[in-house]
């Protein structure tokens, strides 16, 4: 700034900066915000929404977990900065599930390491175990923070195709050699988001045999483990004699016990990996609050107990029963879900010859009859030509939505 006389004159200066990472355009896949969007159109011109796009659960965890919340709160002790790895109470009790639901054992002090949600530790563990530069294989179509994560890590992600001619399991024995010699990780998750392929045993023994070949780490996504169908039960890959000295596992308490607001999960196995995060957590972040940790243990307690009732999945399995039924006979055939709360239902066999592509069918589909999907692309290339449909509404609603389909396949003439 120059002074002359009593005039003052200002140099401005002009900034070609910019105030967004370029990576921040690789996190994932705009068409959330784009379904937002579309939900908020529709809403405008008076059409009753009914979401069946985010996975959100639409039932809250049990009397016995809210009271325990409730009647943490209230303690005064409780409100200090929590540990960012978990109280240990917590962390042992996970291990107790671990071994009375899967047989694993699990270190609680060194092999276990709380979360907020287990979206924490997937945005986070790439950060932690590789290197700017790094490659990782993550499944197309998958969960859009497995390909986000990477990206802010600035870690290059592989696609590993999951194709409905082999029933969405990965080829393993189809990754190149170079990619597995440079991998640092391979993510799966069975069941599955969006696909609700199960893995069993065997298909987990080939994977960690691949990755102690390779010297790669496993990390397994299990969030959906309490979400088998007919009879199934998914199984946890430390179950695999080996496992822990080449993978790790993420749970979650969001679809497990309807404590998707709680912000809590774990990551289980191998020791050096979970330290790793657990180092990274122990700088930016204090842990969740400790009240939450309380409801996580009386959560763990009663799964345990005499008192653990059905669980979630029954429920999601009359749910899916209820509306594969309706939308077949509402003249679309789509594929029953093996687990999870999703549906990934390929487009009506007219659709493409009619220039629908997932995306235009769901944006419609919204606009028209109030039904919100995610189109598959959303989840990467694989997942063109379908959309995924989360049975996040109670039975009657759901037979509601089927109908409205029913309409709109009609009308644009994709009935079969």
């Amino acid at each position: 700034m120059k002074k002359t006389g009593r005039c003052v004159s200002l140099t401005l200066k002009v900034s070609n900066s910019k105030w967004r990472a370029d990576k921040l355009s690789s996190l994932g896949s705009s068409i959330f915000q784009e379904v937002a969007g579309w939900k908020n159109e529709a809403a405008a011109a008076g059409i009753d929404i009914m979401d069946l796009g985010i996975g959100s659960p639409d039932r809250g965890p049990t009397i016995e977990i809210r009271r325990a919340l409730s009647e943490a709160v209230l303690k005064e002790d409780g409100y200090s900065y929590p540990s960012s790895e978990g109280g240990l109470a917590f962390r042992r009790k996970a291990s107790d599930w671990m071994r009375y639901r899967f047989g694993v054992e699990v270190d609680p002090e060194t092999e276990m390491l709380m979360l907020m949600g287990s979206q924490d530790g997937l945005a986070h563990l790439a950060l932690a175990v590789c290197d700017p530069g790094d490659l990782a294989i993550v499944p197309d179509p998958g969960y859009p923070i497995y390909s986000g994560a990477l990206a802010i890590a600035g870690v290059t992600p592989w696609p590993l195709p999951l194709k409905a001619a082999n029933g969405f399991l990965p080829d393993l024995g189809a990754i190149p050699e170079d990619v597995l010699e440079r991998a640092s990780f391979i993510l799966l998750n069975f069941p599955g988001n969006p696909v609700s392929v199960r893995a069993d045993e065997a298909f987990f023994e080939k994977l960690v045999a691949l990755a102690r070949k390779w010297n790669l780490l496993v990390v397994h996504d299990l969030a959906y483990s309490e979400m088998g169908f007919d009879g199934y039960r998914p199984i946890s890959i430390l179950q695999v004699p080996g496992a822990r000295e080449t993978a790790v596992e993420f749970h979650s308490f969001s679809k497990s016990f309807n404590m998707a607001g709680c912000r809590i999960g774990f990551l289980a196995g191998n020791s050096e990996a979970v330290g790793a995060l657990r180092s990274l957590k122990g700088n930016i972040d204090y842990g969740v609050f400790e009240p939450v940790q309380e409801a996580a243990i009386a959560a763990l307690e009663q799964a345990m107990g005499s008192d653990a009732g059905e669980g979630v999945g029954p429920l999601y399995e009359r749910r899916r029963d209820a509306f594969i039924g309706a939308l077949r006979d509402e003249g679309w055939d789509v594929p029953k879900p093996a687990a999870t709360m999703f549906v990934w239902a390929p487009l009506p066999g007219r659709a493409a010859a009619a220039g629908f592509d997932s995306r235009r069918f769901a944006r419609e589909l919204l606009l028209e009859t109030g039904v919100a999907v995610i189109p598959g692309d959303a989840f990467g290339a694989e997942g063109r030509g379908f959309v995924r449909i989360a049975l996040v509404q109670e039975a009657d609603r759901l037979a509601e939505a089927a109908r409205r389909i029913g309409r709109f396949l009609r009308a644009k003439g994709l009935a079969e």
